[in-house]
């Protein structure tokens, strides 16, 4: 049933296996979507399960020919979610994965297990680099020395034996969350399924990190090599261009939340010669490498790989945005970052008449940054606790884009 409409789009509460159905077919022209893992995350009933073939084909049946789904994925059970995309009939094309540095381990300690069933004694002593919990992420992460407790917390204390088994676990720290990207196929070719349901490809130039100049593109079959610089490449056996593309480098299919774990992963690097944004003090970043700072004309911009390809976990200040008045705020457990929701939503953007759908709409990450890239959209949420959040969520989206036109 209808919950909430706005002129952007419809939220709707309700089973989103029965709600599709009452939705056309070949209604809408993209589907991004954040479906539940199947892992039983915090003992919540609607993440027993991934999303079901037949939810899959009602998902396929209202995407128009050549539409795109992203749909986030559990590491564990990426698997299934994919068989079953695949088995409701979409084409699989890539996965994004989205890395972050802020997982926390859920690791049981076998050494601890082995010294209580054997009765043997452990020496138990208090973590200087002690857990605490992040205010912004709700995440328990490592402090820092010297740095003290925060109120009501107390200091980590750990344990440690001597049996052969001390230090060996059962889990990896949770670093990445792949999105599967599929696609309805065409009818016909790319070219004609544009021009026949005005839908095609993904958005790339719409998607381009700004601010780098793009010049590791692959020479084109119809390469004009008249240029002398060229004719010299072409004669070395040169496969790539160096003209570049003055619009950004080429969108990827990673993305990172900026951690000094996963920063430390990518290799220092010099870009071209390019008009770019340079980072700012308060590290105020937006989607995939684009900073909020002034625009200047510069080169040989220097760092990490990791500038490319930038999206931080939802602070709570962002999640609570516009929940002020509600009792328990945003307590949605999975709510993901407005700024990767944005550039995947921009990723699927159609030149017009743009219309998504998230029939897992949660706490309306996805239907928020619709608004913030002027699409329609049509939300779905079982939960009518979610539907609420998410309405007053948009409806603070809606005031605060009021205010800064």
């Amino acid at each position: 049933m209808e919950y909430y409409k706005c002129d952007s789009g419809i939220l709707r509460c309700g089973d989103c296996k029965d709600e599709m159905k009452t939705l056309p077919d070949n209604h809408v022209t993209g589907i991004v979507t954040d479906a539940p893992y199947g892992l039983k995350f915090m003992g919540k009933k609607w993440d027993y399960d991934i999303p079901s073939v037949e939810i899959f084909k009602e998902m396929y049946r209202v995407l128009k020919p050549g539409g795109f789904m992203l749909c986030f994925a559990g590491s564990r059970t990426q698997h299934r979610m994919a068989v079953n995309i695949e088995d409701a009939g979409f084409e699989l094309r890539d996965v994004i994965m989205w890395v972050y540095g802020s997982g926390f381990p859920k690791s049981y300690n076998i050494g601890k297990g082995v010294d209580k069933k054997l009765g043997n004694d452990r020496e138990e002593y208090v973590d200087e680099e002690f857990l605490r919990r992040n205010p912004d992420t709700g995440q328990s992460e490592k402090g820092i020395i010297n740095k003290g407790l925060m109120d009501g917390e107390k200091a980590s204390i750990r344990s440690k034996g001597n049996s052969k088994y001390e230090g060996y676990g059962t889990a990896l720290k949770p670093a990445y969350e792949p999105i599967i990207i599929a696609m309805k196929p065409n009818d016909g070719g790319f070219v004609d399924n544009a021009l026949k349901h005005g839908v095609a490809g993904i958005n790339i130039d719409g998607c381009r990190v700004e601010g780098t100049y793009d010049n590791s593109g692959r020479a084109d079959r119809d390469e004009d090599w008249s240029d002398e610089s060229q004719v010299a490449n072409k004669k070395a056996g040169m496969k790539t261009r160096t003209d570049g593309n003055p619009q950004g480098r080429f969108p990827a299919n990673i993305i990172h939340d900026g951690s000094d774990e996963v920063v430390g992963l990518f290799p220092n690097n010099k870009s071209s010669d390019a008009i770019r944004r340079n980072k700012n003090d308060a590290k105020e970043y937006t989607c995939y490498g684009n900073y909020k700072d002034t625009e200047s004309s510069g080169f040989n911009d220097s760092g990490s790989a990791a500038r490319f390809f930038y999206s931080a976990k939802a602070s709570k200040s962002e999640r609570n945005a516009g929940c002020k008045d509600l009792e328990n705020g945003n307590d949605h457990c999975t709510v993901k970052p407005l700024s990767l929701m944005t550039y995947l939503t921009k990723l699927v953007k159609m030149p017009e008449n743009t219309l998504i759908l998230d029939p897992f709409a949660g706490s309306g990450s996805t239907l928020l940054a619709c608004i913030r890239n002027n699409i329609n959209f049509i939300g779905i949420e079982m939960s009518e606790e979610y539907c609420e959040i998410a309405k007053a969520r948009i409806e603070n989206e809606r005031s605060q884009l009021k205010i800064n036109i």
